[in-house]
């Protein structure tokens, strides 16, 4: 039997997606040998994830407590007449690493997922209709993951951007992106050749 308080940590480890038992009692044992400086630092990071970071009301993007709306959206140089649509907030950062895309962003907050339980009136599919209108956006490019509930997802937005204003320009990423990837672990290269090559809906 392990201790106790080692216990707690191969569980509390075991929570995180991705990490089966094994690799969490490796984390807790590595976390046990080395300094308490490094445990410390990870417990006071953990301990301000939540009062540190919110979401952008308005491109729902993650940022810092005390900012009011994303610099993804006040940045001046930023066209507002373009919007990039993705799934999740860490996806805008696969893209801004490539260094090619110099529009606003919107996060959906997931996908059309009627086995998770998620349906297109938990997304803020509203909010990016408002948008369109209120900042007279000429492009929408959805970035959606190449995934069934990423392609479902895409195709309800199609419609639904369609009926509210047929002149708005829908465009899709390339089909660079091989099927079952999440956007946040595609490489610069793909994402740029996806972005240069988007095409009609």
């Amino acid at each position: 039997m392990l201790p106790q308080a080692l216990t707690n940590v191969i569980e509390a480890l075991g929570m995180l997606p991705g990490v089966g038992s094994r690799t969490a009692e490796r984390y807790a044992y590595y976390l046990f040998k080395a300094s308490n400086k490094i445990s410390d630092n990870i417990a006071e990071a953990l301990a301000g994830l939540h009062d540190g970071v919110k979401s952008c009301p308005v491109t729902f993007a993650l940022i810092d407590a005390d900012e009011d709306v994303s610099a993804f959206y006040t940045d001046p140089t930023r066209d507002r007449t373009t919007v990039l649509v993705v799934e999740e907030p860490l996806d805008i950062y696969a893209i801004e690493q490539t260094k090619a895309y110099k529009g606003t962003y919107h996060v959906l907050g997931g996908a059309i997922s009627p086995i998770d339980g998620i349906t297109p009136d938990q997304l803020h599919i509203g909010e990016l209709i408002k948008r369109v209108n209120n900042d007279n956006v000429t492009e929408v490019i959805i970035a959606t993951n190449p995934s069934v509930e990423g392609e479902s997802t895409a195709l309800l937005l199609e419609k639904m951007l369609h009926e509210q204003n047929p002149a708005l320009k829908l465009t899709r990423l390339a089909r660079g992106l091989p099927l079952g990837i999440d956007l946040s672990y595609a490489d610069q290269i793909t994402l740029s050749a996806a972005l240069e090559n988007r095409t009609n809906l």
